[in-house]
């Protein structure tokens, strides 16, 4: 016809023999597609929201409600110090410290796994620590036998309140009333505040959720790279007060540990699948990779990232930690082999 000739001398290349009912069939079913699209993707929330059963990886343990779901102590060891807890990343943070406070004091500890897609944090014992049913949490039983222990919850507190009680020195927490404290305390609260946007935003939506949402992936993919770019600008020196070998110049503080088992775990490419090639990762933040590279060499790193992992490599998972020797002895290569 007239259209195909026109198109083919614009065009140079022929168009298939497409009669009119074809077309105009075509045509409907795609703007029929378009229409069921847009009302999928419609949604007025309701006058009164109800809780329904959500999908996805968490979609049964999660409801709007608080408290104990179970009935059921927590087990003790013989340590002051007992961690509940799991390995991902606000578990993590914990260990890492944890384990470089042995290194250079000998502090003790014992770390038992809250398996949290179980729904263990739900239970009675696990609530009266941390009555917002969050890993990691931590009991200090310090005073006389039968004394009721300090309990401390939030990653961010529990960090603190180890150092406070534990780091003489002032190693990884310089001492109260130094700029250098108020530095290192000013990045343990900006991952507090921007990690959820990477978790529950990024993570969630690009990999955990059941539909992919492009406002939703779109909208926390911008809002993680602006953080990386923080961090990378940081690191850089160029925001006037980084430039250091670590977050804050050159003393590996908490500052690091609260923020390499989100964004250096991320910039490795060990989280939300392919996020590390979506996001850019290699070809933007250089400096973000060599930090986070000397922070996963350190050895209190390696051992505190097996700490109450139950996935991946059985060489890399130690369940429960009791004793220093348990990385020699009780990973699940190991025990597998017995």
């Amino acid at each position: 016809g007239r259209v195909s000739s026109v198109t083919e001398r614009r065009f140079a290349m022929p168009m298939p023999d497409v009669s009119t009912k074809s077309l105009l069939t075509g045509i409907a079913i795609g703007a029929g597609a378009v229409m069921v699209l847009k009302k999928l993707c419609k949604y007025a929330p309701p006058k009164v929201w109800v809780h329904k059963p959500q999908g996805g990886k968490w979609g049964a343990i999660n409801q709007p409600t608080a408290g104990p779901r179970e009935t059921k102590e927590l087990p003790r060891g013989k340590h002051a110090l007992q961690l509940h807890s799991l390995a991902t990343p606000n578990g993590v943070k914990v260990t890492m410290l944890l384990e470089e406070l042995h290194e250079r004091y000998g502090v003790e500890y014992d770390a038992y796994p809250i398996n949290i897609g179980s729904g263990a944090q739900f239970t009675s014992g696990f609530v009266s620590v941390n009555p917002n049913s969050k890993i990691p949490a931590l009991l200090h039983y310090e005073g006389k036998e039968g004394d009721k222990p300090t309990s401390v919850f939030e990653s961010g507190s529990i960090l603190i309140y180890l150092c406070d009680k534990f780091d003489k020195d002032n190693a990884f927490l310089p001492a109260v009333g130094t700029k250098e404290r108020t530095e290192v305390i000013n990045w343990v609260f900006w991952q507090i505040g921007a990690g959820p946007y990477l978790g529950g935003g990024f993570g969630h939506f690009y990999h955990y959720a059941p539909i992919k949402i492009k406002y939703a992936i779109d909208r926390f993919t911008m809002e993680t790279k602006r953080q990386l770019d923080v961090l990378e600008r940081h690191l850089a020196g160029k925001d006037g007060r980084g430039g250091g070998k670590f977050m804050v110049g050159d003393q590996y503080t908490i500052a690091d540990m609260m923020i390499y088992p989100w964004y250096g775990v991320l910039v490795e490419g060990k989280i939300y699948g392919d996020a590390a090639e979506f996001l850019q990762i290699k070809e933007t933040y250089p400096k973000l990779i060599e930090w986070a590279a000397r922070v996963h060499a350190r050895k209190a790193t390696a051992r505190g990232r097996k700490v109450n992992r139950l996935w991946g490599e059985p060489s890399e998972q130690l369940w429960e930690r009791h004793e220093a020797s348990d990385f020699e002895t009780k990973t699940q290569d190991k025990l597998k082999s017995e």
